[in-house]
């Protein structure tokens, strides 16, 4: 049944594509050329540049076109059904429609490869795709190590954390949700600090907290513990400490290193006496890397706010419907594990990595071509490896307080873990979803917050009004270009990934880089 459904589907679309002289150019089983199609513009061009002479591309998206939203063509079913390879980017990034047609049109001989999927295999790095951007932040717990054994403490003692002064812009609290989403209050400075802002642990025991900032900028909170070893003892001291919190504002400003992902608990180390940040380590190799909260700051994105909820039982955060910040509790919602933002080749070393999946993918399907696509490959790869250093250069041309990317959709996380050039805002996660109210708002806060210079759009986006344009144009931001998954059409500037790399990394040191600063609007 598939065989008799693909030619005849075969069969339409070459009725329609006629004797035109780019036919000619398309795959066929009739001659000796080794025929590969792909799938995307810049998967087709990263083959075109390993092909060379040896095998024929044809690319199934045209330029210009979203690759996300793509609808198979009579021609692309054609062409995928004559392949001798095809190539994908995978991860999901195309539609499932064009997935499915490729995996049922292919020859049974044809091998598909999902080539950013395969980009481990040489080195290649992938990010975990962040399903609620609220929860891209730190999770800010507490916790208590040891027992205070100098003091007498055991498994049944009691630990007080106490908050005992808040200085910042705003209010600031700390409360946890039970499981019926009912919040308990450990501390809120807005109705002053006193003996009941205190958060009871066990020795060794851990919670997960979330904690709410009323304003932007920098607070400086100021926590003691005390240990009652048994009930009727007195409590004895065991540590005190200040943690400076940068809400909404650049972290990096204050001169300290910056936690801004993890898990990180304000822990009280009832042995050492001390109160410590104990959690992951900046470069993941640990889960247990002490911070010394007086050389550290926590950053608290714009992209933590929100509005507070109608309930009654939150009316210590403010009125309903009111900003805030929050720093949301870790086990209320997780990132998606398993999910893989798929914009791998956003870094340079992530499309060498996808070069060498495909040069072995095609040496495996024409061995004798295989000493030209290594030639190919090494030569290609040369000049990538020029590309990322310009983007490296040209980001190091930008102040860092500048290194902010605002766009309209989260598609270019692969340029703040690879290059630094932080992701600090855009309108929705996705470009398929409308923006809420709470979207708007924080995109307004951000740009407001952090001075953000200019923000970007893609080609696509640039020639009509959208609320990030409006809203740039509005605060009095420059709006400039940034190419995403796909090329210009035909006859543009940009057809090619080398051009597209290329042209970004311009373009952020142009509008981002010295002399950019923007005036408070």
């Amino acid at each position: 049944m598939r065989a008799s459904a693909i030619l005849g589907l075969v069969a339409c679309a070459s009725v329609l594509a006629g004797c035109t002289a780019s036919t000619a150019a398309q795959p066929s089983r009739t001659d000796e050329i080794t025929d590969v199609v792909a799938t995307t513009p810049i998967v087709a061009d990263l083959a075109r540049n390993v092909a060379g002479d040896q095998a024929r591309v044809t690319q199934i998206i045209p330029n210009g076109s979203d690759p996300h939203t793509f609808e198979p063509t009579l021609r692309s079913v054609r062409n995928i059904a004559n392949a001798d390879l095809a190539l994908v980017n995978g991860l999901l990034l195309e539609p499932q429609a064009l997935s499915r047609t490729v995996q049922a049109t292919v020859p049974e001989s044809t091998p598909v490869i999902e080539v950013a999927d395969d980009i481990s295999r040489h080195g290649g790095q992938h990010i975990a795709l962040v399903e609620n951007v609220a929860l891209d932040t730190v999770w800010l717990g507490m916790r208590v190590d040891g027992y205070g054994q100098a003091h007498g403490g055991s498994s049944t003692s009691d630990i007080a954390l106490r908050a005992t002064d808040v200085r910042g812009p705003g209010a600031a609290s700390a409360y946890v949700t039970g499981t019926f989403g009912t919040p308990e209050v450990y501390f809120n400075s807005r109705d002053g600090l006193n003996d009941e802002d205190v958060a009871l642990l066990a020795p060794n025991a851990h919670t997960h907290v979330s904690w709410a900032f009323s304003q932007p900028g920098v607070y400086e909170l100021d926590f003691s513990a005390d240990l009652r070893a048994r009930a009727d003892d007195q409590p004895v001291p065991v540590g005190s400490t200040t943690i400076t919190v940068a809400v909404g504002v650049d972290p990096t400003t204050l001169g300290k290193p910056v936690i801004d992902a993890g898990h990180v608990d304000v822990t009280v180390d009832a042995d050492s006496e001390e109160i410590l940040l104990v959690g992951d380590a900046p470069e993941g190799t640990e889960t247990r890397h002490r911070y010394d909260p007086a050389d550290t700051v926590i950053a608290v994105p714009t992209s933590t706010l929100q509005e507070i909820p109608g309930e009654p039982a939150y009316r210590f955060l403010g009125n309903p419907g009111d900003e805030t910040y929050v720093l949301p509790q870790a086990v209320l919602g997780k990132h998606v594990h398993g999910e893989v933002d798929p914009h791998v080749w956003h870094s340079v070393p992530n499309a060498v990595a996808m070069v060498q999946v495909i040069r072995d993918a095609l040496s495996q399907v024409d061995p004798a071509g295989a000493a030209a696509y290594h030639r190919n490959a090494d030569a290609y790869i040369a000049q990538l490896e020029q590309v990322d250093q310009t983007m490296r250069s040209a980001v190091d041309a930008i102040p860092p307080t500048n290194r902010n990317l605002v766009t309209t959709h989260h598609g270019y996380a692969y340029l703040d873990e690879i290059y630094g050039l932080e992701v600090a805002g855009f309108v929705t996660p996705n470009p398929d979803i409308e923006p809420s109210p709470r979207d708007l708002i924080a995109l307004t806060r951000t740009l407001q917050n952090l001075h953000v210079p200019a923000v970007f759009l893609e080609p696509a986006q640039a020639m009509r009004e959208t609320e990030l344009s409006l809203t740039a144009d509005r605060l009095g931001i420059a709006t400039c270009p940034i190419y995403g998954d796909t090329f210009d059409p035909e006859g543009g500037p940009v057809n090619s990934y080398i051009e597209l790399m290329t042209a970004n990394a311009e373009t952020f040191e142009r509008c981002l880089g010295t002399g950019n600063s923007r005036k408070d609007h």
